[in-house]
């Protein structure tokens, strides 16, 4: 099992008496409500999904991830965990001020402002998105975001709800699970879709030489026409059924968004994972990519800039099926020629489910299709 990013395990969740004081003094706190995706990095952090972070970052900090991809003690960083708030919101406001983190109108956290600054947000989308285009989902997210940021440590004092609780372990908790396993070697699976048999392929493929599969669907804000939550869940949880043998699978949710930074945010997908304890990540070749943005394979080549990542990135080459070989392969171990072979689309897939149409059965599971055929609208409005 691999160690945590920095080397230990952030654990920023208040306790007993001092969250009884706490919650008390948040009543009399300035007060900031956060949107979904902020409130999930506010319990990732605290929960160590996001090792070493114990807040949101500081200048210095952003500074470095921005144009390093480390933080500023030399630890790799690639996906800039930021507050941005209105300038009124935090009128009279100084840094060493503690501020109240709210959700829905629930304290999660209390805040000690340690730094209050201004961002570029062109610059942050060229160096995270490599593009300034509103086209891409993560730039126009970004340019609605908030003028100013806050850096600094947070202490959560209520969880955030989770409507999917029965199905989220925190790294914590994995950990515990894998060592009672006897699992020494685990490869960590990011996933935003439902299964297709391409994706089957290369968990099998990495489940061959490790000692167990960590399948960890993101849920949260992702982009008009992904999957919805509940479709990723339902749609895992039958394929795991019926397709792998018991106890090879630990499946879990993580309450995230997607960024669609691609490169970045495969080096960043990993180092999460690492903190669940696995010690490879299945990289995909285009990893967090969304339309033209990326290279295909700049996801894999990004992780040469980074030896001291502390997991093994597994780069297992994309899948097809093959009428000739009769049944799912990739270009190292079929011989035949393109006309033989059907590549398995995710957009081709999207549109077969959209007619309400069963993908055929060398695309994706039928006990899958069903599952997702059950939903009147399996896609994101």
């Amino acid at each position: 099992m691999s160690r945590p990013h920095g080397g230990r395990l952030i654990n920023r969740i208040v306790t007993g008496r001092r969250r009884e004081h706490l919650l008390q003094e948040s009543k009399e706190l300035p007060k900031i409500e956060v949107s979904e995706s902020i409130a999930a990095d506010i319990a990732n952090i605290c929960h160590g999904v996001y090792s070493p972070l114990e807040g949101f970052l500081v200048q210095e900090d952003y500074l470095h991830v921005l144009y390093d991809m480390r933080l500023s003690n030399d630890i790799p960083w690639t996906i800039p965990i930021i507050l941005d708030v209105d300038p009124e919101s935090i009128s009279g406001l100084r840094e060493g001020d503690d501020i109240a983190l709210t959700y829905r109108g629930l304290a999660l956290a209390i805040m000690r402002i340690e730094e209050i600054y201004g961002w570029d947000k062109k610059e942050f989308c060229r160096c995270v998105f490599k593009t300034e285009s509103p086209e891409h989902p993560g730039v126009r997210k970004t340019y609605m975001r908030k003028e100013l940021l806050i850096g600094g440590p947070i202490d959560m004092l209520n969880e955030l709800p989770e409507p999917f609780e029965k199905y989220r372990l925190w790294p914590k908790e994995t950990r515990i699970l894998f060592e009672a396993k006897g699992w020494r070697t685990i490869a960590g699976f990011q996933t935003r879709n439902v299964p297709h048999l391409g994706h089957e392929y290369v968990q099998k493929a990495a489940l061959t030489f490790v000692d167990g599969l960590f399948i960890n669907p993101l849920v949260g804000w992702k982009k008009p026409g992904d999957y919805r939550d509940e479709v990723i869940i339902r749609a895992y949880e039958v394929l795991i059924r019926n397709y792998f043998p018991k106890n090879s699978i630990v499946f879990s949710v993580l309450r995230m968004e997607m960024r669609y930074a691609g490169p970045r945010e495969a080096i960043f997908h990993a180092i999460v994972r690492k903190n669940f304890g696995c010690t490879h990540f299945i990289v995909g070749r285009d990893h967090a990519g969304v339309g033209n943005f990326y290279k295909p394979y700049e996801a894999w080549e990004i992780f040469s800039e980074f030896p001291d990542l502390g997991i093994t990135p597994l780069f297992i080459r994309e899948s097809f099926y093959c009428k000739k070989c009769g049944g799912m392969v990739n270009e190292k171990i079929c011989p035949h020629s393109e006309e033989f072979r059907v590549r398995i689309s995710g957009t081709k897939l999207r549109e077969i489910i959209s007619r309400r149409e069963r993908p055929p059965e060398y695309m994706m599971r039928p006990e899958v299709a069903e599952v997702i055929l059950e939903f009147d609208n399996p896609f994101i409005d």
